[in-house]
């Protein structure tokens, strides 16, 4: 599964929980989607921090 085919997963259970409520199941899935996609966010927030140069200009000095 894609990272759009599971943020729309997660929209698709949350309109369902808010409507009629999740199964034992459906709350499990949920669970395990959010965090792979926490866990994905995370990892593309650490490799653009990662790539980050400082410069430091000292002729302002």
């Amino acid at each position: 599964m894609n990272m759009e085919e599971t943020v729309a997963r997660i929209n698709q259970l949350y309109r369902i929980q808010k409507t009629t409520g999740l199964s034992e199941e459906q709350r499990i899935e949920q669970k395990e989607l959010r965090q792979i996609y926490l866990a994905a966010i995370k990892s593309s927030l650490r490799g653009q921090l990662d790539n980050i140069e400082i410069v430091d200009d000292e002729s302002k000095s």
